[in-house]
């Protein structure tokens, strides 16, 4: 991402999502203002327009082909592993290609569709709030999973994780609607982590510690397959 793109991604519009969050930071900093607490008044300041700032909402131009797997998030790529999917997807238990991108507080937490297809199952998982970026969020956190009957009648799995600072996944779709790549389904309030299951055969275009945009990084194409192989971006 260039400069030029990360003023546009800053300047883009606030989800109607987080509208009620910056409405209670800009009244706490009137309050602030008015009784005087210039210094509580200036961190206030700071803290609405970081809000705002968090819930942007900026336009996403999607690459067309009904084989590519798109990034649900921006963030990093902190994971490209074999893993036998989560009990909640209803996926065969066998091995899966699990592709995570991790968001920290400064990222967009828009999520996005990786492919088309439609929501079969959806199914919201309690848990803790460990670090997102820990292996073993995928299976404690809190998280809010779907698979999508995808191209080719292939199964693919989303999960959006909670991590140590979201307390909150808020969803934009239910199970049996139709989605297409690049559309929006929700997002994780702070900082968090989406993981994508594709099958096993399928090969990763993407390295671990690459930066992915949801709904323009291209993680995977369906029709190349491959040993799955994890790679470092330099």
């Amino acid at each position: 991402m260039t400069i030029i793109d990360s003023i546009k991604s800053g300047l883009a519009p606030v989800h109607k999502e987080g509208w009620r969050f910056v409405a209670i930071f800009a009244v706490v900093t009137a309050l602030f203002q008015w009784l005087g607490w210039w210094p509580l008044t200036l961190v206030g300041c700071i803290l609405t327009l970081w809000c705002a700032y968090f819930f942007r909402d900026p336009t996403r131009t999607t690459p067309l082909g009904e084989n590519l797997v798109i990034s649900p998030a921006d963030g990093q790529v902190s994971s490209i592993a074999t893993v036998i999917p989560p009990p909640e997807l209803d996926m065969p238990r066998e091995p899966t290609l699990r592709i995570s991108v991790f968001m920290n507080v400064f990222d967009v937490h828009i999520n996005r569709a990786p492919v088309a297809g439609r929501i079969a199952r959806l199914a919201y998982v309690p848990g803790a709030f460990v670090n997102a970026n820990l292996d073993k969020a995928s299976e404690d956190n809190e998280r809010q999973a779907f698979t999508l009957n995808g191209p080719h009648g292939l199964t693919i799995g989303v999960v959006q994780i909670a991590g140590l600072v979201a307390r909150r996944i808020v969803k934009f779709v239910s199970e049996g609607d139709s989605l297409q790549a690049g559309q929006r389904f929700g997002l994780i309030r702070f900082g968090s982590r989406v993981d994508v299951y594709l099958p096993a055969n399928v090969k990763p275009l993407v390295g671990i510690g690459q930066r992915a945009v949801a709904g323009e990084t291209i993680l995977a194409d369906l029709s190349v397959t491959g040993a799955a192989t994890g790679y470092r971006a330099g």
